[in-house]
């Protein structure tokens, strides 16, 4: 139809990449996923992000000044039944116990972030998160209160789950595919730091175990699991190598570990015998 404001002329047909109802269609899946692909490659370029220190954990676990906070009203909650009222404040007690992860976390992130400050920009390790709350909140928010960046690889979800605040808004990404999200984890990464969670988390530690077992990174990647009271409970590893269902050497892909100090000293270690030279070169 002509338009009135253009002389009475027709408006000229869309180009194919301004139409949105072409590009979110099935036919142009294959164009969304390289855009997955290349823009989040833009962004790393323009800050300089080349190596990362990735951490998984519970999208639940609270601050403990909330879990605390928490507690103190579930127990004044007198409403309910008797059942209800201790089920109130076995969830509350249990989210109080759980947020020392989130310290924990949030402590560790810091003071990565404060010693890869210390390196040439070109050379520096910075935090990456799934971008959301828990877990993923501390490590970004740690990475914040030490003066540094950090990543945030968020994944829209048909359930609410909201970007936390402590990411730079250039570093924040929302993925639409978990396969790209997936491989943008791995491609940077230098080390993960998984902490208690659920199914999610064990997902993302499984398929990064399974890719480390299998080679298809070459790159040296530690897999620290942050609190070997949960982890030693909730997956025995053990009992893969018991039944001979793993290779002997696959015990050396993980790593327990108890405290914020034990894997900040390791992490720093191990960084500087792979990735970092004496003279402040690079190999690997």
């Amino acid at each position: 139809m002509a338009d009135p404001a253009n002389n009475g002329k027709r408006p000229g047909p869309l180009k194919a990449f301004d139409n949105p109802e072409f590009m979110h269609s099935t036919f142009a899946r294959s164009i969304r996923v390289q855009a997955e692909m290349q823009e989040p490659y833009v962004r790393f370029k323009r800050h300089g992000i080349r190596n990362t220190f990735v951490m998984f954990g519970s999208a639940r676990t609270l601050p403990r000044d909330v879990a605390t906070a928490r507690l103190e009203q579930a127990k004044a909650d007198s409403s309910g039944t008797a059942e209800a009222r201790a089920e109130r404040i076995r969830l509350a007690e249990s989210a109080l116990r759980g947020s020392t992860h989130y310290e924990a976390c949030r402590r560790l992130s810091a003071e990565l972030t404060r010693w890869s400050l210390t390196l040439p920009e070109w050379q520096r390790f910075y935090i990456c998160s799934g971008g959301g709350p828990g877990i993923m909140e501390a490590a970004n928010r740690g990475a914040h209160e030490a003066g540094g960046k950090s990543v945030g690889l968020g994944i829209s979800l048909p359930f609410e789950q909201t970007h936390n605040p402590y990411i730079p808004e250039d570093l924040d990404l929302e993925f639409h595919y978990f396969f790209i999200r997936k491989y943008w984890f791995l491609y940077l990464a230098k080390a993960m730091i998984v902490f208690p969670g659920g199914f999610g988390t064990f997902d993302e530690l499984f398929e990064m175990l399974t890719l480390v077992q299998t080679r298809k990174t070459r790159k040296h990647i530690p897999i620290l699991l942050f609190g070997s009271d949960y982890w030693k409970k909730v997956v025995d590893l053990e009992v893969m190598h018991e039944w001979g269902m793993v290779s002997p050497e696959d015990r050396a892909l993980y790593r327990h570990v108890d405290s914020v100090e034990e894997a900040r000293d390791f992490l720093i270690a191990d960084m500087t015998k792979h990735y970092l030279t004496p003279d402040g070169g690079r190999r690997g």
